[in-house]
């Protein structure tokens, strides 16, 4: 559906919403908007880039794929 159309769809669901359903999207296009908002926080974020910079200086340890998927079904089977 391009651009023109899903306006069109939106307003008319606008247009016969009821007072929950205009909350629900005033609170979508709030967050939306919010480009600040994010589940994660200071602290996650400088704990993912030392995660990072020790996985780049091989201070830890990492798996291949194969290895991840071997090793779920090895804890699968008990």
């Amino acid at each position: 559906m391009e651009a023109v159309e899903l306006k069109k769809t939106v307003l008319k669901y606008v247009d016969e919403a009821d007072e929950r359903l205009l909350e629900m999207m005033l609170s979508l296009v709030e967050n939306y908007e919010d480009k600040s908002s994010s589940v994660l926080t200071e602290a996650d974020y400088q704990e993912m880039d030392q995660r990072r910079m020790d996985h780049l200086n091989d201070k830890s340890e990492s798996y291949s794929w194969e290895e991840v998927q071997q090793k779920a079904k090895n804890a699968l089977k008990g």
